[in-house]
């Protein structure tokens, strides 16, 4: 593996890390910027096929939903369609009129790159306003200017909120799914998984879903959550499957618009969506899991 590959992982893992520490609006902007930089480069697949989406627009919009999670996480899916609205009345008034594709497009942008990503803000940063911890301890998750948190203690993670622990745990998933994928199909695997991605193999794929259950499985043992060995199966599995999905939507773009990588902004892996495709489809599923089928797994195991 190229050493350039190597560090710039390190050094995208780190800065992941100190955004999904510190919460508040550090996350919020950080992840604005991600989902900026994502969403640029999905409109030059989509402009590389000749379509002529709304793509500032829909970059607009899906930067409102981002600011939107992080104050009111149900006012988000209000303006969702409100958002996809607009993007069609932009769309209509063009001196050029709008093609199916424009209008198809631009709405997948909103949703890829917008409200899907937001899904990570609510987790972060509206769970944490959600939270049913005792007043002191939420108190002391907003420590820091602009809503930011820095425990007082490493010793104890379970001690933590429930908001920062849940979302390095799901982060802590996708990393293990990656690079168990990554480098046990490079060694071991000789069954082709799909021809989207033709150096994905049967064997990768399954040793990545096997890395994320059992990263979540460990993570819910140790933050005692209900039934932990089912809880960390179930979120591992929904982790492990979301982000080769995640993936392989992306290659297929990819593969589409005729280009090997999104972008040539992170050395040794390419673009923004390259290194975050595996994010996407795994941020209402995680979000989902925490917030309504954990609390529900007691009163039925």
């Amino acid at each position: 593996m190229p050493w350039s590959r190597i560090f710039s992982g390190i050094v995208a893992i780190a800065l992941a890390l100190g955004m999904i520490v510190l919460g508040g609006w550090y996350f919020t902007l950080g992840f604005c910027i991600i989902v900026y930089l994502g969403l640029l480069e999905y409109f030059q697949l989509v402009q590389a096929k000749g379509i002529a989406p709304a793509a500032k627009s829909t970059i607009v919009v899906s930067l409102l939903l981002l600011f939107t999670s992080a104050v009111s996480p149900t006012l988000t899916d209000a303006l969702f369609p409100l958002a996809g609205t607009f993007i069609c009345f932009y769309l209509l008034f063009q001196p050029k009129m709008a093609s199916i594709a424009d209008i198809a497009s631009s709405i997948l942008g909103l949703l890829y790159g917008g409200y899907l990503p937001s899904y990570w803000v609510r987790l972060r940063v509206g769970l944490t306003q959600m939270s049913s911890l005792p007043t002191d301890a939420v108190a002391s998750a907003t420590n820091l200017p602009l809503k930011g948190y820095w425990p007082e203690s490493w010793s104890d993670l379970s001690a933590l909120p429930e908001a920062l622990t849940a979302t390095l745990l799901a982060f802590g998933c996708i990393w293990a799914a990656d690079i168990g994928a990554y480098f046990f199909g490079k060694f071991f695997g000789r069954t082709s998984l799909s021809h989207i991605s033709p150096k994905k193999t049967v064997e990768g794929a399954i040793f990545g879903l096997f890395g994320s259950i059992a990263v979540a499985t460990a993570g819910a043992w140790y933050l005692h959550w209900p039934c932990w060995q089912i809880s960390g199966i179930i979120l591992g599995t929904l982790v492990g499957i979301a982000s080769l999905l995640g993936d392989l939507t992306e290659s297929m773009m990819k593969r589409d618009a005729g280009v090997k990588d999104s972008g040539q902004l992170i050395p040794g892996h390419g673009g923004i969506l390259d290194r975050t495709d595996s994010y996407v489809f795994t941020a209402p599923l995680v979000y989902y899991f925490v917030t309504l089928l954990l609390p529900l797994l007691p009163p039925f195991l």
